[in-house]
């Protein structure tokens, strides 16, 4: 895909959704924090049940601290890992009270020190709460970089790279919430919806099953 496909890409995209934003309920940069903390190897929709019976009793760094380790599970058992994302979740809080005054840090280092936070993580954070033209790479971004030839890489990190290389500036701040939509909704790991997609046409992988169809019917 080149510069020009790129620019289409995501001109697209915009016109489709020109205020794309995070599917995971949240009033607060705190709730998003720990919401993307239980997203981890687990649905949007999940969370959001989880966080629904959550946040009206603890929803602040000192109430869910309150709560402890075991008075959190109850609230996110149904969410896969919940035994190890409730000891995070804690660890976090404490942290975020001892350092920095029960507010979440803008700023990747002290986000990425946080139990339980990564870099991806960190990036959605930065980039739903704080605005950082920065672009979370989970496995619908890894497919769709590599399925579609928007940015090739071997690792998460490698798309990641090569996304905030290509994505023109004027798209790097909603890219991550387009592309995520994209991968959730329309290119799909099992079956993509290519004939409903409205980028198809600037796919590489479409671009050669249309070819092999050619060749094919020739």
């Amino acid at each position: 895909m080149n510069q020009t496909q790129r620019h289409e890409f995501f001109s697209i995209l915009k016109a489709h959704n020109p205020a794309p934003t995070t599917e995971l309920n949240s009033k607060s940069t705190f709730e998003l924090l720990i919401a993307v903390i239980l997203s981890a190897q687990a649905t949007d929709v999940g969370v959001n049940k989880a966080t629904a019976k959550l946040y009206p009793v603890a929803n602040t760094p000192q109430t869910i601290l309150d709560l402890g380790v075991e008075g959190l599970k109850p609230y996110i058992k149904t969410i896969g890992l919940f035994n190890c994302k409730a000891e995070n979740i804690i660890k976090t809080c404490r942290q975020l009270l001892a350092l920095h005054n029960g507010e979440v840090p803008d700023d990747r280092e002290a986000l990425e020190a946080l139990p339980g936070v990564g870099r991806k993580t960190a990036n959605v954070i930065l980039n739903t709460a704080f605005k950082h033209p920065v672009i979370a790479v989970d496995t619908h971004l890894f497919r769709l970089g590599n399925r579609t030839g928007l940015a090739k890489g071997k690792t998460v990190r490698d798309v990641e790279d090569r996304l905030m290389k290509v994505i023109p500036d004027e798209f790097k701040q909603d890219a991550h919430h387009w592309l995520i939509l994209h991968g959730r909704y329309v290119c799909t790991a099992r079956k993509p919806h290519c004939e409903t997609c409205l980028v198809a046409h600037l796919c590489d992988e479409f671009r050669r099953q249309q070819q092999r169809l050619i060749a094919t019917a020739k």
